[in-house]
């Protein structure tokens, strides 16, 4: 589907919009008048702005007219025709997406701006409902997720920061996974040599974060499946982390035990003596047929053995994520999932809902037939996880989501994961590290975000590991350069 831009540089905004509208089909925009079909236009001349969309059997559906006002800025007028386009699109395509014209990865973030400049409930309407025409359960939700969000994000203070550890092998890849994780299977050998680049390069990380007076609030290991790595292997990252970095003002610890089938007695106990408290086990579904669709190569009942061996090493906070939309899976069998879980009792669900990455081995064909049903899952589960005591902490977007809906995790009052919202609302430094990572600087004064890569592979993380360790140096030179 091409759009076509007329006196205007909106295409990028107004061809994200589209893009709501038809699912699985890549939106692209460029200069001209509409010719073709399918095809969308959206022009703008001498203050006027028409949007039209032809249908590939020729069928024209146009939108009436609208004047801009004297003075209207860009970002006003982008937002008219952005309001314009999804109102022509609605009515040609029965397709309502929920969250309006809002595009973004970060919702909320609009909805604590509003917040913070004492707008109360009819003004957040009046701005999101009727201007930006986000639907009454998406406007509640964000709401809720924004007043919830506020006082974790306030903890944060100039100096702070967290730390993310990436360990990325997993025992198998998933169809949805666009992450860069390796499969053990084949690439088990590299494990010793990555060990040894990632303890050396937190032993260069802890040295600069001491330097620099940083304080270390959160940290969180991810992957990919950090317990693919051994007891021991743990134990030694975890002792390096311990060693290195000053965690006397540390407010939460995160190992990701994601697949049940890595998780044994012994790598919990490491985890939980090496300073962890939070873990976070992941079934994704609790239907072994579409465990089986999926490549997860695990059984539900190994689920559940790996929830009560985490409860057993003395875990006190559990979260399980859980995604909506997955092939082959249906209403009865999601909501059976989430009851399923709920009755475990965790301090912390994630309701992600099926996101298609060309990343991935999972085609939007595959997950087509789970579109039209996702909505309702996603519904199910935030009304089974409200009547069950956990409210939605944070919140996200993703591009090639199903239905364009959204991720949320849920969580019992004071047991709200921290690293997720900082990460998500870029509060604060996210000192990476490990293939893949990336470290995003943030300027306490003036919001500034500067990004550090790693290589992506470990293959090519463990060859080039004194250019990473280089690129590190950027960490020094950023808060050098800012004053700090």
């Amino acid at each position: 589907m091409t759009l076509f831009i007329e006196g205007h540089a909106f295409g990028y905004e107004l061809s994200r919009v589209a893009q709501m509208f038809f699912p699985g089909e890549k939106v692209v925009f460029q200069e001209g008048a509409p010719c073709g079909a399918p095809a969308l236009g959206a022009r703008l001349c001498g203050g006027v702005l028409t949007v039209s969309y032809r249908e590939a059997s020729g069928r024209l559906h146009s939108a009436p007219e609208e004047t801009a006002a004297p003075g209207c800025t860009p970002g006003e007028m982008e937002h008219m025709f952005g309001v314009m386009l999804y109102r022509l699109l609605s009515r040609a395509t029965g397709v309502c997406p929920p969250w309006g014209v809002l595009t973004g990865v970060r919702p909320v973030r609009l909805f604590m701006t509003e917040l913070m400049r004492g707008a109360d409930d009819g003004a957040l309407r009046r701005r999101f409902m009727d201007g930006s025409l986000v639907s009454g359960e998406k406007f509640d939700l964000a709401l809720q997720t924004a007043r919830i969000e506020q006082p974790l994000l306030s903890r944060s203070t100039p100096d702070s920061f967290s730390l993310y550890v990436s360990v990325p092998f997993c025992p198998t890849r998933c169809a949805y996974c666009s992450f860069v994780s390796q499969s053990v299977e084949r690439d088990a050998a590299l494990i010793p040599a990555y060990v040894d680049r990632l303890c050396e390069e937190l032993e260069y990380t802890g040295c600069l974060a001491k330097e620099l007076g940083l304080r270390l609030r959160t940290v969180y290991f991810g992957g990919g499946t950090p317990t693919t790595l051994s007891a021991e292997d743990l134990t030694r990252v975890m002792g390096t982390v311990a060693d290195r970095f000053d965690l006397s003002g540390l407010w939460e610890y995160t190992v990701e035990a994601g697949r049940p089938d890595t998780v044994t007695p012994q790598k919990l106990r490491a985890i939980y003596a090496g300073g962890a408290r939070r873990v976070s086990i992941n079934p994704q579904t609790l239907s072994d047929t579409v465990l089986c669709a999926i490549g997860r190569r695990h059984t539900s009942a190994q689920f559940f053995e790996a929830f009560a061996m985490a409860r057993a090493a003395g875990f006190d906070c559990i979260n399980t994520d859980l995604i909506a939309g997955l092939p082959a899976d249906t209403p009865e069998g999601f909501a059976a999932s989430v009851d399923g879980v709920l009755a475990l009792h965790p301090e912390n669900v994630t309701v992600h809902t099926l996101t298609v990455k060309r990343a991935s081995r999972l085609t939007f064909d595959e997950a087509r037939s789970e579109l039209e049903l996702v909505g309702g899952m996603v519904g199910y589960a935030r009304n089974a996880c409200e009547a069950a005591g956990l409210h939605p902490y944070y919140l996200y977007r993703q591009t090639g989501t199903l239905a364009s809906l959204e991720n949320v995790g849920y969580a019992a009052v004071g047991t709200e994961g921290l690293y997720n919202t900082y990460i998500m609302d870029e509060t604060h430094t996210i000192l990476a590290v490990g293939a893949g990572a990336s470290t995003k600087l943030r300027h306490p004064k003036t919001g500034r975000i500067e990004r550090v890569y790693n290589y992506k592979h470990p293959t090519e993380y463990i060859g080039r590991f004194d250019e990473a360790l280089r690129r590190k140096q950027r960490v020094r030179l950023f808060y050098q350069d800012s004053g700090l």
